[in-house]
């Protein structure tokens, strides 16, 4: 029997909400809405240790318009994640109260081994004909999730703080920036993938599934399109080489020239260059040929653990 259920994502840079009707028996999730906003309520966290009034604002105006949409298509279950930002954040608990009152519910502040295994099941639960096992990788705004596993389940997972955000804010000032900002970043992320290789054997993966909104925009760029189509970049391959030439070609610009590009979200321009990098070196360390680009990830994710 098919049941309608809603969730919500939110993440360091954007929040997003899925209302769809799952059939588990057929393993069929189909959507009712699917939303994005960018609201960057990571902004300032590493620096600060703290969310900020104005990011805050943001992220409850979103919701709002969420908690709307939500009441109009009578869910029989509700999910809200909170990652990186608010796992790191002193002041979380302001941001947990302010969700209750619009939503109905309070936000699980899950760990990063929990996201990496809801991005799993988003990502892999409808894949068939793809070799196992697979390593899943969700390159979010403050950290980014690996998950090793296949059709039998979750072998390992490891998360790490190497989001495009906190890249971004840490190393990549100039415009574009400097040739010492983007060897720091590379640096900083290359210790990362050192001890993501010490928790998993991610080298066993026969395929390497990437999510999330950087991995999904380098994607429409390889496929050359003019506006971002869903559809044409879900489960689309773009080879390593390509890989390494969007992610150099996108430090190499400027906020000016990245905005011009036709996929590009407004709200991805300052940190798009952090995210390719870090998807550049995830190829390069671990040798995957290709990475297939998945639009479904966590926030799916969280849908199926609704019924599941």
């Amino acid at each position: 029997m098919r049941r309608r259920v809603a969730a919500v994502d939110c993440g360091t840079n954007s929040i997003r909400l899925l209302i769809a009707d799952i059939d588990p028996e057929r393993t069929v999730l189909t959507d009712i809405a699917r939303e994005m906003r960018i609201v960057r309520l990571g902004e300032g966290v590493d620096r600060t240790g703290r969310l900020s009034q104005a990011a805050l604002g943001r992220t409850i105006g979103a919701l709002r318009e969420y908690a709307e949409l939500i009441g109009q298509a009578s869910p029989v279950a509700v999910r809200m994640v909170a990652t990186s930002a608010t796992r790191d954040a002193e002041n979380a608990q302001e941001f947990t109260g302010r969700v209750k009152e619009v939503l109905g519910v309070a936000p699980e502040v899950v760990t990063g081994d929990e996201e990496a295994r809801l991005s799993f099941t988003g990502a892999t639960r409808e894949l068939s004909g793809t070799p196992a096992p697979y390593l899943v990788t969700d390159i979010g705004g403050g950290s980014t999730e690996f998950v090793l596993g296949g059709p039998e389940g979750v072998s390992g997972a490891r998360s790490v703080n190497i989001g495009c955000v906190r890249m971004t804010e840490r190393h990549l000032h100039g415009d574009p920036p400097a040739h010492a900002e983007i060897a720091a970043a590379t640096a900083d992320i290359d210790s990362a993938l050192d001890l993501v290789a010490v928790s998993i054997p991610a080298g066993q993966a026969r395929t390497l599934v990437g999510l999330a909104g950087s991995v999904t925009t380098v994607g429409g760029i390889a496929l050359g399109l003019q506006r971002y189509d869903s559809e044409r970049i879900h489960h689309s391959r773009v080879p390593a080489a390509r890989v390494h030439e969007i992610a150099t070609a996108l430090l190499g610009q400027t906020r000016a020239e990245r905005a011009a590009i036709g996929v590009m979200h407004p709200g991805r321009v300052d940190v798009i260059g952090a995210g390719a990098l870090v998807l550049d070196r995830i190829m390069i360390r671990f040798g995957f040929a290709e990475v297939l680009v998945s639009e479904h990830d966590i926030l799916d994710g969280i849908a199926w653990s609704l019924v599941l």
